[in-house]
């Protein structure tokens, strides 16, 4: 009988973790959106001009979930939290 190496055995390990922690804490797919159009936009669109005083207008807005079709967005919500991450293991608090 093969006994198998101590680092294979913490490598499994950590995989299984990593999988585990991953699928249940991860965050909703986020995408840069025109909140007019659903419009899906470079992300420079909706990020904050931060620093220098000056004030950056984006016309975009982050939306959360959903799927892209034709440079569209649907399925989602511009709310994080009426996303359902869901996950394995994970006790999901669906809202929407």
């Amino acid at each position: 009988m093969r006994r198998l190496r101590s680092s294979t055995v913490v490598l499994g390990g950590m995989g299984v973790l990593a999988a585990t922690i991953t699928s249940c804490g991860s965050e909703p797919d986020r995408r840069c959106v025109d909140p007019l159009t659903r419009e899906k936009l470079p992300s420079y669109e909706c990020e904050s001009g931060s620093g220098s005083g000056s004030s950056s207008s984006t016309r975009g807005s982050y939306y959360y979930g959903g799927s892209v079709s034709d440079n569209r967005v649907s399925g989602g919500s511009f709310d994080k939290t009426a996303v359902d991450t869901g996950g394995f293991g994970c006790s999901g608090s669906g809202g929407g």
